[in-house]
């Protein structure tokens, strides 16, 4: 079984990596700091936003989900799945980067 690293230290790192990269970063729910799932919401403002999901393949590695879709949705339409998801576990954290690119600030795969 492989050594998995606390939500609460993952989510530091990424507010690190974050101030590092001068992007704005908030955290807008804070989950359970062992082992609550993560959304993160990258903000694009003029161009929507992406919602990613974090996962678990069947090999037991980390990958990311574009929950709200392929493409960008509108900044409403994230809150509202964001919202859900919330309601269905209260130990989930969500953190928001003004930032359109996924790919800059997560090294993991994202589908």
């Amino acid at each position: 079984m492989e050594a998995r690293l606390k939500s609460a230290i993952w989510i530091k790192a990424l507010i690190r990596r974050c101030d590092l990269a001068a992007i704005p970063v908030a955290v807008i729910a804070r989950g359970d700091d062992d082992a609550g799932a993560i959304l993160l919401k990258f903000n694009a403002r003029d161009t929507g936003c992406v919602v990613l999901a974090q996962a678990r393949g069947r090999d037991g590695k980390l990958f990311w989900m574009k929950a709200t879709g392929p493409a960008a949705v509108a900044e409403p339409d994230a809150d509202a799945y964001i919202e859900r998801q919330r309601r269905r576990d209260p130990d989930l954290w969500v953190v928001e980067i003004e930032n359109a690119s996924a790919e800059a600030l997560i090294e993991t795969r994202i589908v």
